[in-house]
């Protein structure tokens, strides 16, 4: 029986698991405990086509629209018509999604950019928390050897450039996990910025690794910030499904202002209505705007989102009765390791899936709710091509049906020392407010190259002394580093990158850009 390593613990790692348990021998790494994920604190849900309604057509559509031009169509078409039948391997895993008041099906959410209300959602507001504890479950059940609170610093190759083993760090110190593949389900790397939706877990090392392992990266410029985190300490989310059932953004005049921005107004797709909200902040002197879902009343609030009105209770809020300040906050990574429409990366015996993979799916602007059935659609596909030959083209099919923008190749930042001119040792909140100010909802070229000079003058503490912390520390300013020199790379606006020096669209720009490692 073949050893696969699954790396990671959220939707898609913990599916990974599960579904290849059948046929192989699995190991699942976590570098904290399995129920902690993005999965886990996911509100709105998981798009899928499940009314008679809507259509597989009309959701591949929306997801293309929200894209801005950029998606790769084959995977938003494996995205969509894949996912109803993933959505009863949920149902089959012991997720009990919301029902309608008759109790004869889904209760289904819209949400922004949605031409169908097609969310579905569990327990209000706690979708992410219940597909999560679900999952938990049934991998507990069939995965004997799982390592929690265990840190993989690195992928060990074969002579001939394969993936043979991980290499490990927990407790007992650092050793290697021999295996035949590896997928990689480490989720992104909201801790880039100041303010995210993300947990502290979230520091792209599935990213990084791959990175070092001379994977290619892809579209890494794209990052979403969700509109709406509630405007205090650990930004928490306000779900898009709050805007979908009818609340309202108002500047601190009490105006609603999107609707001069975009004819769906609060419902337009994320990137334009964060940039809206930025506007306004920018023009009240980077005060909070106000998200108003009063008129819903405090009855449906709690009854539809009860995790986010006790959130909203325990800062003294009152959100069924006033408005609640709401500000733009990292949320979701639309780049990552390319990979094809299965999961195999540009690196044998590497599979890629989730929020760490970049498929592109999501083109430069992830459609809401698509991501958890990414998740699942994704890592059932990769399980599923785990015994066939490795091809010879996996990630490059892409790039050779829609070309390449720029092809870069940076040297490693993890391996940087002092005997390099790098200076100081990085520190993440540095990092986080460099790359919150210069590479986050609006950038310019003097912006990006002063975070490109900054940048390069870190370095990671040395190997001997690290903690994870510091091994974390090492893979954010690998990732700080490939993002900056796309988004300089990338001379237009487009989704989720938005240069205030070239704000239109470039049709002919609409080619990925690729990160690879500067070979030694």
């Amino acid at each position: 029986m073949k050893k696969l390593v699954v790396i990671g613990s959220g939707i898609a790692g913990l599916v990974a698991a599960v579904e290849a348990s059948r046929t192989h021998e699995v190991v699942l790494v976590t570098k904290s405990v399995l129920a902690e994920s993005n999965t886990h604190y996911a509100q709105g849900g998981i798009a899928a086509v499940t009314s008679s309604d809507d259509t597989i057509g009309e959701h591949v559509a929306d997801t293309l629209a929200a894209g801005a031009d950029y998606c790769y169509e084959p995977a938003v078409r494996v995205l969509c018509e894949d996912g109803p039948a993933r959505i009863n391997d949920l149902v089959n895993f012991g997720v009990e999604f919301d029902r309608n008041p008759a109790g004869d099906d889904w209760a289904l959410g819209l949400e922004a950019a949605h031409s169908h209300a097609r969310i579905l959602h569990a327990g209000g507001d706690t979708t992410g928390a219940d597909i999560s504890n679900a999952l938990v479950r049934a991998v507990r059940q069939v995965a004997a050897d799982i390592h929690e609170h265990t840190f993989v610093s690195d992928l060990v190759l074969g002579s001939a450039g394969q993936v043979i083993g991980v290499e490990l760090i927990d407790a007992s110190g650092k050793h290697v996990v021999e295996c035949d593949a590896v997928i990689l389900a480490s989720g992104g790397a909201g801790q880039l910025y100041r303010h995210t939706t993300n947990p502290a877990v979230t520091t792209g090392d599935g990213v990084a690794a791959a990175f070092r392992a001379g994977a290619e990266l892809a579209d890494v410029e794209f990052y979403q910030f969700h509109p709406t985190a509630l405007a205090v300490p650990g930004s928490f989310l306000i779900s898009e499904a709050v805007r979908g059932e009818g609340a309202v953004l108002l500047n601190r005049r009490g105006e609603r202002f999107m609707a001069a921005q975009h004819p769906l107004a609060e419902l337009a797709p994320r990137d334009i209505v964060a940039r809206g909200i930025q506007a306004e902040m920018l023009a009240q002197g980077g005060q909070p705007v106000l998200l108003d879902a009063s008129a819903l009343g405090g009855e449906f609030l709690t009854r539809r989102f009860p995790s986010i009105t006790a959130a909203t209770r325990s800062y003294g809020l009152d959100w069924g009765r006033n408005p609640i300040p709401v500000t733009p906050a990292a949320h979701y990574w639309m780049g990552g390791v390319a990979t094809d429409i299965w999961g195999r990366t540009s690196v044998p015996g590497l599979y890629a899936v989730g929020e760490v993979a970049c498929t592109g799916a999501h083109g430069a602007n992830r459609l809401a709710s698509n991501s958890l059935l990414e998740s699942i659609v994704f890592s059932h596909r990769a399980v599923s091509v785990l015994d066939e030959p490795w091809p010879t083209e996996t990630s490059r099919v892409r790039f050779a049906e829609q070309g390449i923008l720029a092809e870069i190749e940076i040297e490693d930042p993890s391996a940087r020392t002092s005997a390099q001119g790098a200076t100081a040792v990085v520190d993440r909140v540095e990092l986080q407010t460099l790359m919150w100010d210069n590479v986050g909802l609006a950038r310019t070229s003097d912006l990006l190259e002063a975070t490109r000079r900054e940048l390069s003058r870190w370095r990671p503490a040395a190997e001997e002394n690290r903690l994870f912390t510091d091994w974390e520390d090492a893979n954010l300013l690998v990732l700080a580093t490939a993002v900056t020199e796309a988004a300089i790379a990338r001379t237009e606006s487009r989704g989720g990158h938005y240069r205030l020096d070239y704000p239109t669209t470039n049709p002919t720009m609409a080619k990925p850009i690729t990160i690879v490692r500067k070979a030694r």
